[in-house]
């Protein structure tokens, strides 16, 4: 790429986040939907009543998935009985643990998790336990109650069926485990429920659904909280998703390393997952983006065009031309066959995104401690 700086780079990468804010914006909260509304109000009633709060954030965007509900307080009065949990960090850079020490440096508890890893969840009970202890301290055979929270989409169904399969509860209560709905779909969970994630002391934990303010995603939150997935694709065109995306990928140095990344997107052991109520091994098809040889020829196009571009990434017109020249490419690299160019379009956006949401294309972290230091509230 042309020899633009930095600064340069990120300018003209800026054009594309502002156009995708516009259109978030546009939508004037159309997310918020009366099941919203109604969880919200119930979230708020509950709030006062628990023992402790369990938030989860997407790691990915540890700033900008904030629960705006909880945070309304002063940043020098961090609530005692809340506790953060970055979820995805599979899928975060690892900045992620600049994240972690930057908020335990505000007074806010916070831990990183993996919702697939065993080791992990096993991580956030033992938090959660020592959490309600002292909570609890001085209170014999006590019940503790946690309130989960966080917005659409973080992995918070995730978090719960894990902390449920895996917690030390009695051998009975293991044949009645219950399954909370989960989906890579913002706005499945519906309904408050309850479960049981541990004795002595026995620990029950209320999954919520997410929640996402109408009036939260500005020109810089809407385009990230589009991306991971926190406002739903078709309220937005999935190819200016895609290309906000491009942009964020062409200014990485991310894919001169794919050749060594685990094709996986995932690092932790086989071992060490958690089995699901699915786990059958699936025949390879052409069809199936998510396949090996697919993904490798999705990398092999991304970091080809960015090497052999000859233009100014500096240049936001430079810049545009390389997202359409990469189009075209990953038309082929996904052996997409539509008719018209808008319906090509739209296959490579969400066949992209996919694999950028499950961690095919690399690990990015896109909320920078620096840049949130006085946004994070804890």
């Amino acid at each position: 790429p042309g020899p633009a700086s930095a600064m340069a780079r990120a300018a003209a990468a800026e054009a594309f986040s502002r156009r995708l804010g516009a259109a978030v914006r546009g939508l004037s909260g159309a997310w918020y939907n009366r099941h919203m509304a109604a969880a919200d109000r119930a979230i708020r009633a509950r709030l006062p009543l628990v023992d402790l709060v369990l938030e989860v954030r997407d790691a990915r965007v540890p700033a900008t998935s904030a629960f705006e509900l909880l945070h309304r307080r002063s940043p020098e009065e961090p609530d005692v009985r809340l506790l953060v949990a970055l979820n995805k960090a599979d899928l975060a850079d690892k900045s992620e643990t600049e994240w972690v020490a930057f908020m335990k440096q505000r007074g806010c508890s916070c831990i990183a998790v993996n919702s697939h890893s065993r080791g992990s969840i096993n991580e956030l009970l033992n938090a959660v336990r020592g959490r309600i202890r002292e909570i609890k301290l001085g209170v014999s055979d006590c019940t503790g109650t946690v309130l989960l929270v966080g917005i659409p989409n973080v992995g918070k169904s995730a978090i719960i069926n894990a902390m449920h399969q895996i917690g030390r509860i009695g051998a009975a209560e293991k044949g009645k485990l219950k399954h909370a709905t989960v989906s890579s779909h913002p706005g499945e969970t519906r309904d408050i429920s309850g479960y049981k994630v541990a004795s002595h002391p026995n620990i029950y934990v209320l999954d919520t659904p997410g929640v996402l303010s109408p009036i939260f995603a500005n020109d810089e939150s809407g385009p990230r909280l589009v991306l991971t997935g926190a406002i739903k694709d078709s309220l937005v065109e999935e190819y200016e998703i895609a290309q906000f995306l491009l942009t964020v990928l062409n200014l990485r140095t991310e894919c001169r390393e794919w050749e060594n990344l685990n094709l996986d997107g995932d690092k932790s052991s086989f071992a060490d997952a958690i089995p699901t109520r699915s786990c059958h091994t699936k025949r390879q098809y052409s069809s199936d983006h998510t396949q090996d040889f697919i993904v490798r020829a999705v990398r092999q196009a991304l970091s080809e065009t960015i090497a052999s571009f000859q233009g100014d990434l500096g240049n936001e017109n430079d810049l545009r031309r390389l997202v359409e020249i990469q189009f075209t490419h990953l038309q082929n690299a996904f052996r997409i066959s539509a008719e018209t160019i808008e319906d090509r379009n739209k296959c490579v956006a969400v066949k992209l995104l996919n694999l950028y949401r499950t961690g095919r294309l690399g690990h990015y972290t896109l909320d920078h401690v620096p840049d949130f230091r006085q946004e994070v509230a804890a």
